[in-house]
């Protein structure tokens, strides 16, 4: 995989907290850091009895960064940042909402709110372009890391983000202008799902009919490469004669032959887009929660493979966070690479009008529980 510079990634290799003025700091004095890539795939699933289903995993292929959850109270008052600190957008949270976060309560990458919306951001590194920060316009800009708390905290309808992204400027907080870009997905407790991405600096809104995402290139792009795996379909491929020679399945699935199982993200978008429109669709959210899980095992990235021989770093695996999100219920899963038991957090159990808004950590023990079976 590519690495490019990226100063938020940076930060976060370096276990410093995340502001703008880090990143200036770390601009002002030359300072370098490799990003070593993030490979993030996400899939929407449908249940019988009317749920929607957002799942993803979030990959970080650098050394240890404590991801973890936050809660944002009605009426918290938000200040985004821009490339000169804090002082862009001003905002208060118009719903409670949950997410997941790296390392500062600020930079929700996933999460829900009390009204079943659903957005999270992928990395989407060498395409996509913001507009320039202007600081005569710092009180209508935005931070991309910042674009999904804005969201969820702001909004009950992909529509209703649309009308107002019309008076915001998003930017990246990198005073260099040179870090990369990412993309969004929204949805909907119907089962609406959007595509969000910044082409030279005009946003451009995408239904996603696939219910799929990953990294770049353009959503469109990957819509179109799917076209080149109109060969693959489930179950096991028929038997046919090659002259007088029959030749037939050695195993089961063979249908799929030629998905392609590679780390980059044009394969994970193909390999993920087979398994959505090949998967039943179970009687509930619940079910189709777990489903999710199980699909989503097929992405997680074992440590090393995306780094040469000796150099990678001292952590389980490259998917540091695995969540699922069930829009009818108002629930948001989680399990982590430390821990692979599913945990869950109820939004309807949550008082928004008096809940901290804090970072707690996903994990309080960095080691994997392994339950003891007595054999009598």
């Amino acid at each position: 995989m590519k690495t490019k510079k990226i100063l938020f990634g940076a930060v976060l290799a370096a276990g410093m907290t995340v502001t703008a003025e880090a990143n200036a700091q770390a601009v002002q004095g030359g300072s370098e850091a490799v990003f070593s890539g993030v490979a993030c795939t996400g899939i929407g699933l449908k249940a019988k009895d009317g749920g929607y289903v957002m799942a993803r995993t979030m990959e970080w292929a650098g050394p240890y960064v404590p991801y973890g959850y936050v809660a944002i109270p009605r009426g918290e008052r938000i200040v985004s940042y821009t490339p000169q600190g804090r002082n862009g957008l001003e905002f208060s949270a118009k719903y409670g909402v949950v997410g997941i976060a790296p390392q500062q309560k600020e930079f929700i990458i996933e999460g829900i709110n009390e009204k079943g919306l659903q957005a999270g951001l992928f990395y989407f590194p060498n395409f996509g372009k913001y507009a320039a920060y202007d600081q005569r316009n710092s009180k209508s800009t935005l931070a991309d890391m910042q674009f999904v708390s804005w969201v969820l905290a702001s909004f009950a309808t992909i529509d209703e983000v649309k009308e107002a992204l019309k008076d915001v400027i998003v930017v990246s907080i990198d005073v260099g202008g040179d870090s990369s870009t990412v993309h969004w997905r929204i949805g909907e407790p119907c089962g609406r799902q959007v595509v969000l991405e910044f082409i030279g600096g005009e946003a451009r809104f995408y239904e996603n009919p696939v219910g799929v995402l990953t990294n770049s290139p353009e959503f469109s792009w990957h819509l179109s490469n799917l076209s080149n795996y109109i060969n693959l379909y489930p179950g096991a491929a028929k038997n046919q004669k090659w002259g007088d020679f029959e030749i037939s399945p050695i195993s089961g699935g063979s249908a799929a032959l030629g998905l392609p199982g590679d780390m980059t993200s044009p394969s994970r978008f193909v390999r993920i887009a087979y398994f959505k429109a090949t998967a039943p669709q179970l009687k509930s959210s619940y079910l189709t929660v777990l489903q999710a899980f199980h699909i989503l095992n097929n992405f997680d990235i074992p440590i090393g493979v995306e780094h040469p021989l000796g150099e990678a770093p001292d952590v389980p695996s490259a998917t540091p966070c695995t969540a699922v999100s069930d829009l009818k219920e108002l629930k948001l899963y989680y399990r982590t690479t430390y821990n692979s038991t599913i945990r869950c957090i109820d939004l309807r159990s949550i008082d928004f009008d008096s809940v901290e808004y804090k970072f707690t950590p996903l994990d309080a023990v960095l080691e994997e529980p392994v339950e003891q079976v007595q054999v009598k």
